[in-house]
């Protein structure tokens, strides 16, 4: 499946606050704002107390298996202002980031990097907001 084919499910409050980080760094010519901003064209927007329980959104911690080396990463999809590489989180602006938004767990996350194609499977969600009840992180 790829990316134009599967559906990317976005909480409307999520939508938001992405639309307001569009707007913010409009101003940077960025391949990587251009991504998020055709994910967010192709999105279905739900209410958060609808979104599935195993859809990577703002806030969720992930677990991820790299398909080429076999190893194992947990993330958290985070904003800006809170990536934090020493902690795993990994911002929404960031190529990975860009590309983890709306998968669900079984999927495969396929990007491009200089070196090729990246793939990761998201094995599971370890913490999604919205499932816990955190609607507004």
């Amino acid at each position: 499946m790829t990316a134009e084919e599967r559906t990317i499910y976005i909480t409307n409050y999520d939508m938001l606050r992405l639309e307001e980080l569009l707007d913010e760094f409009s101003s940077r010519n960025s391949k990587h704002l251009d991504e998020l901003a055709k994910e967010l064209l192709r999105a279905e927007i739900v209410d958060p107390k609808s979104i599935p329980p195993d859809v990577i959104t703002m806030n969720s911690r992930v677990r991820l298996m790299d398909l080429d080396s076999k190893e194992e990463r947990i993330y958290t999809l985070v904003f800006p202002r809170d990536a934090n590489i020493d902690q795993n989180k990994i911002s929404i602006l960031a190529p990975i980031g860009t590309a983890m938004i709306g998968y669900r767990g079984g999927d495969t996350i396929k990007w491009q990097v200089p070196a090729g194609t990246k793939r990761l499977k998201v094995l599971s969600i370890l913490y999604q907001p919205e499932a816990a009840g955190d609607y507004r992180l």
